[in-house]
């Protein structure tokens, strides 16, 4: 099934982007290549039900199972030992890249409580785009009452920009509330 958003960038974003940029051919045009949920758990270590629930409350969220990072070395001032479970991650691509995007977009962030929009200076040099999020209840698929803590999670937007003001322009054209239009 081809989502909502995979159609409205190939007929809408794709054009307005070809003339605003003159590229001369479709494939010029940058696009979303991929988004990276994590979620670093400090308290993991210690307590591997944490590991298990920020896990299951991932996959409920995305609609893929996550894959559980561990340290690469050891460091005896946060009492890690090398290889222990630090956090989760997701990686999301192709429909499931466009349909959580959506849910995002229109579900997730209206959600936020006094939301004033998201910042726009978030991008690293490349066109790619990064925010956190302070808790998971702004997703419809978790409940209230089955979550043991509040954790927020950073998402992390992966385009083939080549630079910021072309990734500023694809993302604000799939519709992502800026606060401020300056990159």
């Amino acid at each position: 099934m081809v989502q909502r958003l995979q159609n409205f960038y190939y007929q809408n974003i794709v054009p307005k982007m070809m003339e605003q940029f003159n590229y001369t051919n479709k494939y010029q045009v940058p696009k979303i290549e991929k988004i990276v949920i994590n979620r670093g758990i400090g308290d993991a270590s210690q307590n591997a039900k944490l590991l298990d629930s920020s896990l299951s409350e991932l996959t409920m969220i995305v609609g893929q199972k996550g894959v559980v990072t561990r340290s690469k070395k050891a460091i005896a001032g946060f009492k890690l030992r090398a290889k222990m479970p630090v956090g989760v991650s997701v990686t999301l691509r192709g429909e499931r890249m466009y349909g959580f995007l959506d849910r995002l977009l229109n579900l997730a962030l209206p959600r936020i409580r006094d939301f004033q929009g998201i910042s726009s200076k978030s991008f690293d040099e490349h066109g790619n785009y990064s925010l956190g999020l302070d808790e998971q209840l702004m997703f419809p698929e978790i409940d209230y009452d089955k979550i043991d803590q509040v954790r927020g999670m950073d998402i992390s937007i992966i385009t083939t920009s080549k630079n910021d003001q072309e990734g500023f322009v694809l993302l604000k054209s799939f519709g992502l509330p800026f606060k401020n239009d300056i990159v």
